[in-house]
């Protein structure tokens, strides 16, 4: 009797410890640039926001990025003092041209929105963008327009294919579009941005010169990306080149068709070695001064946005301190806001608003017979469509990883699961993986999959709830798996996914799912009461 005592009071103890090494300490808080103190840090937000394109539209900033194939499109954010930023829309609902991005027939990963351009004009948004097909060339380009930032936004597909579009609205009443990759063009549009006027005309046909110290291959010297200004009569056309080590470009001339002289406007790896400030555009402040946001490849966690100040020097618009050509750290902010408070893009969901939040982006375009915010108060329902495995389950609910560290953790319901339905949570790209409960008839078993294989699985899982965490570190870019069957107790399952970029340029996501591998699983429904997130310490 007294050996089985002792033995029990060894295993509550073994289990105890177990606990206290499965659960890491959570990081509080979502990462934050602005300081404080009248001053803010880069980058400006750690996440995947990439090709920004900005504007100023009175006392408001708006902030426009790709999203690739995820949907809604082409998110926008707000901010009144470039450093605190908030979601206000999309400009994309969804994308109708092609039953792939239904996920029928096939799958559009990667083939979405690219590198949108944002202008205001006559009190009209534009939002542009271009989407590369590969399979179907030559592509498509797109207007979209809105009265209001939040929308309704209305979409016009262009037959002409223009590629990393810049738009831009002449100051004598002329509108025109620089594109290309390594050969740049300007294409003139009708006056209300929404059809071609003219034909292309090539005005940049040469690779920049490379930048002293340069690794990268020759052909990443071509330039893309363009965004449009003129200032004090020059028009200025601002490109990346470089790829991921990159820099930034300007060309300058005083007839929009060029020619055209060049200059390195920033080259530095220095905030992240190895990867430069690349890409970006640049807003005029009511006091006169110029800002760039310009983002920087932080791999599988995403481009990540920095902003920078802008100092004119012989007509070039020069980025960093005094114009040196190098980013920030630590800068004063550009603008002084009364009442001010410290803003940040939604993460966190409770699920209780009728409508989903601005944070959500679907992987494809979402059946919305298939998922509900209504059908059980205070929970996001997600019926079971058929798929063979994540990648082509439809209706998965991801928004973005961010570093330096980010947890997500849910907690889902699966009283109506179906036999087929495998419902979860997880992180998303290629490759990806998740812990999951899969029903087969009547048994469930808790599974964690790693990029399509069962790691590991507990067979006869009874619980008729389940908490799931997982945790993506920057720093080795891996990806921890958590769950609990208390809300208390979290036990690592599993493996570590060591995240990638399979889907070239899009960032690994948090992803809430629920598919069903047979038939009869179809419509079967996980209720996922929140989710909540955590950002690291700092």
């Amino acid at each position: 009797m007294v050996t089985r005592i002792i033995s029990l009071l060894l295993c509550i103890a073994l289990l105890q410890q177990r606990d206290l090494f499965a659960q890491p300490a959570l990081p509080k808080q979502v990462w934050t640039p602005d300081n404080g103190n009248g001053t803010f840090k880069n980058p400006l937000l750690w996440g995947d926001w990439p090709d920004p394109d900005i504007i100023r539209v009175g006392d408001e900033f708006y902030f426009v990025s790709t999203s690739m194939h995820y949907v809604p499109g082409c998110p926008i954010l707000k901010s009144r003092d470039l450093v605190n930023w908030e979601m206000a829309g999309y400009a994309v609902e969804r994308f109708n041209e092609d039953p792939r991005y239904n996920l029928e027939g096939g799958q559009m990963y990667l083939r979405g929105s690219w590198a949108a351009t944002i202008r205001h004009h006559n009190g009209l948004f534009y939002v542009g963008f271009c989407t590369p097909r590969w399979d179907k060339e030559p592509g498509q380009f797109s207007i979209c327009t809105a009265k209001d930032i939040k929308g309704p936004w209305t979409r016009t597909i262009f037959p002409e294919y223009m590629y990393d579009p810049g738009l831009f609205f002449d100051d004598n009443g002329k509108v025109y579009v620089v594109h290309g990759q390594g050969k740049l063009f300007v294409t003139e549009l009708a006056a209300g941005a929404l059809s071609v006027k003219g034909q292309p005309v090539e005005i940049w046909t040469r690779p920049v010169p490379k930048p002293a110290g340069s690794t990268a291959p020759y052909e990443a010297y071509n330039m893309e990306g363009s965004h449009v200004y003129k200032v004090n009569g020059y028009y200025y056309i601002t490109c990346p080149a470089g790829g991921t080590e990159g820099w930034q470009v300007c060309l300058r001339s005083k007839n929009i068709h060029g020619p055209y002289e060049s200059r390195v406007i920033i080259q530095d790896e220095s905030s992240y070695p190895g990867n430069g400030l690349h890409q970006g555009g640049m807003v005029q402040l009511k006091d006169g001064s110029w800002w760039f946001i310009i983002m920087q490849d932080r791999g599988p966690i995403g481009r990540v946005p920095h902003l920078v100040p802008v100092k004119w020097i012989d007509n070039w618009p020069m980025l960093g301190k005094a114009g040196n050509g190098k980013g920030v750290v630590d800068y004063k902010k550009p603008v002084s806001v009364r009442n001010g408070t410290i803003a940040v893009p939604a993460t966190a969901d409770e699920f209780n608003n009728p409508a989903l939040g601005l944070q959500w982006q679907w992987n494809h375009n979402p059946d919305n017979s298939m998922w509900s915010l209504k059908e059980r108060k205070g929970y996001m329902r997600l019926h079971a469509s058929l798929a063979d495995d994540l990648v082509m389950a439809r209706n998965t609910l991801t928004q973005r990883v961010q570093g330096p560290t980010s947890a997500g953790t849910v907690e889902l319901g699966l009283s109506n699961l179906k036999d087929g339905n495998v419902a979860g949570f997880g992180i998303f790209q290629a490759p990806y993986a998740y812990i999951g409960v899969r029903k087969e008839g009547d048994v469930q078993t808790l599974v964690m999959v790693n990029n399509g294989k069962v790691m590991d699985s507990i067979a006869g899982f009874q619980p008729r709830k389940i908490w799931i965490r997982a945790v993506a570190d920057h720093s080795d870019f891996s990806a921890h798996f958590y769950y609990s069957t208390d809300g208390i107790n979290y036990f690592p399952f599993g493996n570590q996914l060591k995240m990638g970029l399979g889907y070239d340029w899009t960032a690994n996501r948090f992803a809430l799912f629920n598919f069903s591998t047979k038939t009869e699983g179809v419509g079967g429904s996980a209720d996922f009461n929140w989710f909540r997130f955590s950002g690291v310490d700092y």
